[in-house]
């Protein structure tokens, strides 16, 4: 199974960071080179609000139901899948680091930092009727401002801004907007150096010296945004992406093994296992 890395279409957004979309012009679409009900990689964020419709929407091979009323968010290098069975109605914001960089410059607004290494954290909400009547509002206005001739961003951000707010209050346990700052510049460049070295090293002391901190600073900079340690954080990406790459690949334990730096294939899928109660064959099979 090939897994494509889907970028965001900046010509189609007229050079803008944001773009709302109505899902039902994505399963509508003839014009588009990957079909979005199979597993793909995205390298920007999306939040997709169900108006109507029902089923399953895969986000890193876990299956989160969805029904009227339902948000789903998917951070960026996340792989998911769409489930178009019962043609759900709704609207999807897509948007990208830089757009969040430019909010983050002009107000105050919670972090997006990787929660979803936290095996406690879901990607999805049910909002209630009044939530989903401001969520409505709020994404037409968005809608109607970025119509505009001369669209003015910062009102478009702002509007981004009130519905993030909105939303970050059902979640009280993330607590990643209690980051400074500076320790939200550092987690970001953990992140980064994960995503760049998680096949060559695991460990979290080597981590925090390319960081110029602490293992102890990087701990509680990590405990703060997900309540993980760096450890379990670089343990929790490294799983993320063996299951990729066994889709993508398809091969056998021993050349994966080979591929993320472990020994041998013993200690390839004992690692698996201890982190997923499954072995990767097993979980291979129960994908397919």
């Amino acid at each position: 199974m090939n897994i494509p890395n889907i970028g965001f279409n900046h010509q189609q957004s007229d050079d803008e960071e944001l773009e709302v979309i109505d899902l039902a012009s994505i399963y509508q679409r003839t014009d588009i080179d990957h079909n979005p009900q199979h597993p793909h990689r995205v390298n920007f964020f999306m939040l997709i609000y169900f108006e109507q419709g029902e089923g399953e929407h895969m986000v890193d091979f876990n299956n989160y139901p969805f029904e009227a009323g339902s948000l789903l968010f998917v951070q960026r290098e996340q792989v998911h899948a769409f489930d178009f069975s019962s043609k759900p109605q709704g609207k999807v914001l897509i948007f990208t680091q830089a757009f969040l960089d430019h909010v983050h410059a002009n107000m105050r607004l919670p972090k997006y930092t990787p929660t979803h290494l936290n095996q406690q954290h879901s990607p999805q909400l049910k909002l209630d009727a009044q939530t989903c009547h401001r969520t409505e509002t709020l994404i037409n206005e968005m809608i109607a401002e970025i119509n505009q001739p001369q669209t003015e961003q910062l009102v478009v951000m702002y509007l981004f801004s009130a519905l993030a707010l909105i939303l970050h209050r059902l979640r009280p346990e993330a607590k990643h907007d209690q980051l400074s700052q500076e320790q939200s510049i550092k987690l970001a460049r953990f992140f980064e150096l994960m995503q760049q070295n998680t096949r060559k090293t695991r460990d979290a002391n080597w981590y925090s010296n390319q960081i110029n901190v602490t293992y102890k600073t990087l701990n509680q900079i990590c405990k703060l945004a997900t309540g993980l340690t760096a450890k379990q954080m670089i343990d929790a990406f490294t799983v993320v992406e063996i299951k990729r790459h066994i889709v993508i690949s398809q091969k056998p334990s021993q050349q994966i093994a080979y591929d993320f730096g472990f020994e041998d294939a013993s200690n390839f899928v004992k690692y698996f296992k201890n982190q997923t109660s499954t072995t990767p064959s097993q979980f291979l099979k129960q994908l397919a």
